[in-house]
């Protein structure tokens, strides 16, 4: 077993006292850094700022943002608005971009693909369709490459769209929350194709290997809290997690611990108790601003790995405040075991560089 894979299992292992693997959730500080001529296209981050590869091998064929459509909606210009346009983007969504750029920005949905229970049956079901078309071209390819990662130690990890990311892609944030009220036979369909593929997909790659973890990017919660209230997550999402993790259980090829992540934006604290319903051991990225604590949530629940929880705004705010945050939650983190500090989202451009610089040189403290 590789040293990389020894220290990302001692993490899941929730190993009390173990050097604390070195990571970023993401940036979005880098082209500003480069104006500033402090990085530049050529300058390797991971040695710059210490970071490690957590050994981990995604498998993927089930969404992340999106559904897996076979096959995706076609990319197209709808209309010219001037200065910007609106695009039909891989997910059937209208989406309003300024002309000529995709990225960079937060763009305006305009419109979704499933109203009701007709647009569903026409547009998207037949997408679904674990039968469709070059969905498992490249299987025994993947299957190869995951298997070498398994001899290495690395983490086995399914990914997919989680039901509320799902049916939100599908439907829309404002209009899915009608649905459920006016709607919930739509919200039942959708769910049971979303079950079918993913239980087929999982199928197909358990013939191969097991699966360390099974991760289902969710974005359920906003700041106040979930979204949706507990009872809604028990009728519409609940059952279909169920029935796919009981599936994926009695496939699995050994008695290994099957970890269970979710990934949700926002206060994450009030769903964390209905998720461990369904065996969640492990979330991220607990987005500070939004009122979670990681040292709070680590006293409340001692067996439940966390990734990131540090706050974003802390990293603009000098060094000063990165060094009371540090010593406020990584000496009582590492000793607990079970824990990744990143960023509780991506470092936001306002961060200066020498101060980040600062906070993973202080980081580093805790890697060994």
């Amino acid at each position: 077993m590789t040293e990389s894979a020894k220290r990302t299992r001692a993490f899941y292992d929730h190993t009390p006292g173990a050097g604390l693997l070195q990571h970023e959730f993401g940036h979005y500080c880098l082209d500003k850094w480069k104006e500033q001529v402090h990085i530049d296209d050529k300058t390797d981050l991971n040695a710059l700022f210490g970071y490690e590869e957590i050994a981990l091998h995604i498998l993927w064929g089930l969404g992340w943002c999106e559904a897996e459509f076979a096959p995706p909606f076609p990319w197209k210009v709808l209309e010219d608005r001037g200065t910007h346009e609106l695009v039909q983007d891989n997910a059937g969504r209208s989406v309003l971009y300024f002309k000529g750029r995709r990225n960079g920005f937060m763009p305006e949905y305009v419109e979704h693909p499933v109203k009701d229970l007709r647009s569903f049956h026409e547009a998207v079901e037949w997408r679904l369709d674990p039968d469709a078309p070059g969905r498992f071209d490249n299987l025994e390819t993947d299957m190869t490459q995951a298997k070498a990662a398994a001899a290495d130690g690395q983490i086995i990890c399914q990914r997919m769209i989680g039901g509320y990311m799902y049916l939100r892609s599908l439907i829309g944030p404002e209009q899915l929350l009608y649905a459920f009220y006016d709607q919930p036979e739509l919200i039942h369909a959708c769910m049971e194709a979303w079950l079918k593929l993913s239980d087929r997909v999982c199928a197909e790659h358990q013939k191969y290997l097991s699966f360390d973890e099974v991760f289902l990017s969710e974005d359920i919660c906003y700041k106040g809290g979930s979204l949706i209230s507990p009872d809604m997550m028990r009728e519409f999402l609940m059952p279909y997690y169920q029935q796919l993790l009981a599936n994926i259980h009695r496939r699995q090829k050994d008695n290994r611990t099957l970890h269970i992540q979710v990934d949700t934006d926002g206060n994450a604290v009030p769903v964390i108790d209905i998720y461990r319903e369904i065996g969640m051991d492990y979330m991220s990225p607990f987005e500070v601003a939004a009122g979670c604590d990681v040292v709070a949530i680590r006293r409340k629940y001692p067996d439940l790995l966390i990734l990131g929880g540090f706050d974003k705004r802390i990293l603009a705010a000098g060094k000063d405040a990165i060094d009371r945050e540090i010593d406020r939650i990584m000496p009582f983190m590492k000793e607990q075991g079970g824990y990744i500090p990143t960023c509780d989202h991506g470092v936001p451009e306002e961060v200066k560089f020498e101060d980040y610089l600062h906070f993973r040189k202080r980081m580093l403290e805790f890697k060994d």
